[in-house]
């Protein structure tokens, strides 16, 4: 098998960012070899940062927030510019998305400091900026 065609598997299988695909051939080629063939893919729009970056943004939505997303693309070696564009139109529906992963959890204002502490918590660890945990679990518009 070519690495051209292990890398069409690769691509037809979902879409993979440049520097994952790249991980992924490593082992079957030599590196000048392997980036002219990166280049190929993207120059026949094969192979895209962004449309990679948008996939793993719609199979985040509804659980994760911007913050985990933006971390989640940084250690994917997503570049930054992709990463700003696609993190910016996400931190738009982080409200309502922290809302419905925190009824789904929760469901209930927390009856005191622990259990806002709790709350607060869990949404910061799904991604959500603290703004918006704020404005949930606190309650800030209903």
């Amino acid at each position: 098998m070519t690495l051209r065609e292990r890398a069409l598997n690769l691509l037809a299988r979902r879409e993979h960012g440049r520097a994952e695909l790249a991980r992924k051939l490593s082992p079957h080629a030599e590196a000048d070899e392997l980036a002219a063939l990166l280049d190929d893919l993207e120059r026949e729009n094969l192979l895209s940062n962004a449309r990679y970056a948008e996939m793993l943004a719609h199979a985040r939505s509804g659980r994760h927030g911007s913050v985990r997303l933006k971390a989640d693309l940084r250690d994917k070696g997503v570049p930054a510019e992709v990463i700003d564009a696609v993190v910016s139109s996400a931190r738009e529906t982080d409200l309502e998305a922290a809302r419905a992963v925190w009824l789904r959890k929760f469901g209930a204002p927390p009856r005191d400091a622990a259990e806002r502490g709790k709350q607060m918590r869990f949404l910061a660890g799904r991604g959500f900026p603290a703004d918006v945990v704020r404005k949930v679990v606190g309650g800030g518009e209903d």
